[in-house]
């Protein structure tokens, strides 16, 4: 099956579109298949993929420059017209995929759409207003599509009840021979928490819609030390509102499995997740996690068994938690052992054959139309 991926970001970029991309190509190529990437330019050297990638002309965001946004080129449909594609694949259509669409449409090919990223919620976090304006993009954009893939319960839900059709659910693996509770690394957590403090961590991007903020309260716990891997515009302000919280910055692959597995907590506080690879991997690492009930969260954590859902926007209901945790390590452990014992099945190899399945379906109901 020949396949064109085209995304808002690729690695080098560090967030969960660019590493789902990734991990898809990946499983194509192991498979047989022979995808090809499409995606905006980035400012350093490409990283290492599993097939060809073709850069399109891009800017970085204003104001968060870790972000790039690609600019009109028919490098796009030049590239998927060469590939002689069977299946679009569209990673979180927004700007890039949106033009992906419309050359997918006017050269009859069919489109797989993936869900990844709540612009409603962004809407609502950068502008205070917006949110119904989104909603309207994101319907015409997945509208357009074979089928649209949602990474979670919440997320479908969401799309059906915003007049998204052909709606599918489509979650996300963990590399659970990366992440594992083995890496806890005894000097690392010396290092962070010189005097035995219990260790609570939150990794992910430092912006707005992550609400990194809510951890203040926890960084006044006795005994307890707060450590946040990520970079983001949010990171100067955060460093004046979390006090003693021990930033490490952005961190990828073997270091930051490391990391993961020395936390005693694992800590997400944004609402918007659509998934949250960040509270899987923590679960493969063997960790209790804390997270809002809201969106991806409320997929993978069950509450009391493998860690604790909150109120979202809440930092009593946060710091509460995490002291409940802090002062119980039999329950901590119990919940990790339980946390691992979860996702232990959720291998990128899974989830990607699921979405072979998919693609085969949508190839199948096109067939089947044109007959």
């Amino acid at each position: 099956m020949r396949v064109v991926i085209v995304t808002e970001s690729f690695p080098p970029d560090v967030n969960g579109v660019a590493h789902c991309a990734l991990q898809t190509a990946r499983h194509l190529a192991a498979r047989g298949h022979a995808p090809l990437v499409i995606a905006p330019a980035v400012a350093g050297p490409d990283a290492d993929a599993p097939c060809p990638v073709v850069r399109v002309p891009s800017l970085p965001l204003p104001g968060y420059p870790q972000v790039r946004v690609a600019l009109p080129s028919r490098r796009l449909a030049a590239a998927l017209t060469a590939h002689r594609a069977d299946v679009v694949h569209l990673a979180s259509p927004f700007v890039l995929g949106v033009r992906g669409m419309g050359v997918a449409a006017k050269l009859g090919l069919p489109a797989v759409a993936v869900y990844q990223t709540d612009l409603a919620g962004y809407a609502r976090t950068y502008m205070g207003a917006g949110e119904n304006t989104a909603w309207r993009r994101i319907r015409t954009v997945h509208t357009a599509a074979d089928r649209t893939l949602a990474p979670s319960s919440a997320a479908v839900r969401d799309l059906e009840e915003h007049g998204v059709p052909r709606v599918r659910l489509w979650p996300r693996g963990v590399d659970t021979v990366r992440f594992r509770p083995e890496l806890r690394d005894e000097s690392l957590r010396r290092e962070l928490a010189p005097d035995g403090e219990t260790i609570v961590g939150y990794v992910g991007r430092l912006a707005p819609e992550k609400c990194v903020e809510l951890l203040s309260g926890v960084c006044a716990l006795p005994g307890v030390k707060v450590v946040v891997v990520g970079d983001g515009p949010s990171g100067p302000a955060l460093q004046n509102s979390l006090p003693g919280a021990v930033f490490l910055g952005r961190r990828t692959g073997d270091d930051l499995a490391r990391i993961f597995a020395s936390l005693d907590v694992f800590a997400h506080t944004g609402p918007y997740e659509t998934f949250c690879q960040t509270v899987q991997e923590a679960m493969a690492c063997g960790l209790p996690v804390v997270a809002p009930a809201a969106g991806g969260p409320l997929d993978l954590v069950d509450h009391a068994r493998t860690g604790l859902l909150v109120p979202p926007h809440d930092a009593d209901a946060v710091r509460d938690a995490v002291a409940a945790l802090a002062a119980d390590p039999a329950r901590r452990a119990a919940y990790g052992r339980a946390a691992r014992a979860t996702v232990e099945s959720r291998t990128w190899a899974a989830v990607g054959d699921q979405l072979l399945d998919h693609y085969t379906e949508v190839l199948r109901e096109r067939t089947a139309v044109a007959a």
